[in-house]
């Protein structure tokens, strides 16, 4: 496996972190300011291919009930954006619980990407 970037976007400030090519260890990574301005997109960017990630893992906010709202939409405003940036795939995945974690353990918006990695990783190997 390489290495796959999970992203925790938000308007202001977007959560990164990175796997490592076991898929065992997840690295949260510096928070990237403005991720939606040209500029911040570009930085999201140059992580992806300085990593060398494979995959892209965009947190999807959806409500308790399962249902989109609107920084669902942005999230996926976003990840297609990215998507025409990157040459790799974007994933989004549910993110329902990540930043309440983060938020518990004192962690910023690139802990909450962690937690969304840990959680994708999870699931995948639960599933092979």
């Amino acid at each position: 496996m390489s290495r796959i970037i999970a992203l925790d976007h938000g308007e202001a400030r977007c959560g990164v972190a990175v796997s490592d090519p076991t898929g065992e260890l997840v690295t949260p990574l510096d928070v990237i300011e403005r991720p939606d301005s040209r500029r911040g997109l570009g930085r999201v960017a140059n992580v992806v291919r300085e990593r060398n990630a494979e995959l892209v893992v965009v947190g999807l906010p959806l409500t308790l009930s399962g249902e989109e709202g609107e920084q669902a939409q942005a999230a996926r405003a976003f990840a297609e954006r990215l998507g025409q940036t990157v040459d790799v795939p974007i994933e989004l995945y549910d993110e329902r619980l990540t930043t309440r974690m983060a938020d518990r353990s004192g962690g910023n918006d690139s802990v909450a990407a962690a937690h969304l990695l840990e959680s994708w990783l999870m699931k995948k190997r639960a599933s092979a």
